[in-house]
């Protein structure tokens, strides 16, 4: 198989390990500089050029886009998924997870823990917003930072203001997140290939320093997941539509706080403190699914008029609680169930004996007016009461 890895530097520590490891296994590699790509777009012939000359064929590709080029990083492996090479990490997904807002967001619907934040424009909105969150002290974030650049602990609501404030007035996008205080200076990182754990680490800081990132000093350690802290990691990386992905979490009081899901992890830490060969994993995984195309249900479910795809959530009082698929006729009404999600499982393409059960999710395929007749009448959404703080005389 030929693979390309997109980086802008072939002596990084990940971006060998991956290209040592495929050639290992037999492959022929070349590392391509993801900025010295153009673009050609026309009629049935999606096309890259690199360097001005025109691209090679690829069999797969491996994105390591840096955050700092993201926007046309992503042009790129979306143009490879055009012309039909498989990338381990889809361009979507990429985007995602670069964005700390919207992945958040997107998490924010799921039964993934994650520390209440808040993102405000207006000035008069900061202090309710820092009070929603659990008031001081208070994590502020710049959405584009990485590896821990852009992160502020604020002690108190006055500092927490003075440092939004001049962020904002340098037109910069700030994040307000709750500081998991029985987590602080530490946290998780669970690296998932292929819905997986495939190796974790505990990061601490040193020192007074707050930030657990390796760039900034922090230290590892190699630790072995509880199965909530797995369960988790692996939600949010399939939430976030991502084959390899790091999953950082903190250690809270009522179980893992998800903050951010990564869609570049580095190779270095987490191969160092587990000893584990990820490099040589993500190289299995792809060769296990480079033979898959890329598939944007979008672009091909429009084609059918009247035919979707739609999760059917199945709640008390449904008319397909305890019958089986069988016995319900969804195919009769021109449905197919593609899978059941029941709590942490999975079930693909259900048999026709599999009995539906409440709280099951259906993942179905079919006709857009009997897939509504499923559809429960949506809930009214109710606010969760804050815990209120206890009084500390200060």
């Amino acid at each position: 198989m030929k693979i390309a890895i997109l980086s802008r530097n072939p002596r990084l520590y990940s971006t060998r390990r991956l290209r040592q490891a495929a050639i290992n296994r037999g492959h022929k590699v070349r590392v391509l500089d993801t900025l010295n790509f153009s673009i050609h777009v026309e009629e049935r012939n999606p096309d890259l050029f690199y360097r001005a000359k025109p691209l090679e064929q690829f069999d797969a590709v491996i994105p390591r886009i840096g955050a700092s080029i993201t926007f046309f990083g992503t042009a790129v492996v979306r143009q490879f998924e055009q012309m039909g090479v498989f990338s381990l990490s889809a361009s979507q997904a990429i985007s995602v997870s670069r964005d700390k807002l919207r992945s958040l967001q997107i998490l924010s619907r799921h039964d993934i823990g994650m520390p209440p934040s808040a993102f405000v424009r207006s000035k008069s909105d900061v202090l309710p917003a820092i009070e929603e969150v659990g008031g001081a002290p208070v994590i502020i974030k710049l959405l584009e930072g990485t590896q821990g650049v852009g992160v502020i602990l604020a002690d108190t609501i006055k500092v927490a203001e003075a440092i939004i404030e001049t962020l904002q007035s340098a037109k910069q996008n700030v994040l307000i997140q709750k500081f998991v205080a029985e987590s602080k200076g530490r946290d998780v990182r669970a690296f998932v290939v292929g819905g997986h754990v495939v190796g974790a680490m505990r990061r601490t800081a040193q020192g007074q320093e707050f930030r657990s990132n390796v760039h900034r000093g922090g230290k590892t350690e190699s630790i072995e997941l509880s199965p909530e802290y797995e369960r988790t990691a692996v939600r949010a990386a399939q939430i976030m539509g991502l084959r390899v992905a790091g999953v950082d979490m903190l250690e809270g009081d009522d179980g893992p706080q998800v903050m951010e899901v990564n869609s570049s992890p580095g190779l270095e830490g987490i191969e160092k403190a587990t000893k584990f060969d990820i490099a040589d994993m993500i190289i299995q995984h792809l060769e296990e699914q480079a033979s898959f195309p890329e598939l944007d249900l979008r672009q091909r479910l429009t084609l059918n008029k009247g035919y979707g795809v739609v999760e059917v959530p199945v709640s008390k009082g449904s008319e397909l609680v305890g019958q089986t698929l069988a016995q319900a006729q969804l195919r009769e009404r021109d449905v197919q169930v593609l899978s059941i999600t029941r709590r942490d499982l999975v079930i693909p393409n259900p048999g026709g004996t599999r009995e539906i059960l409440v709280g099951d999710t259906l993942l179905c395929y079919g006709k857009l007016i009997a897939l509504q007749a499923l559809i429960p009448p949506a809930k009214t959404r109710r606010r969760k009461k804050k815990k209120k703080k206890a009084a500390t005389g200060r």
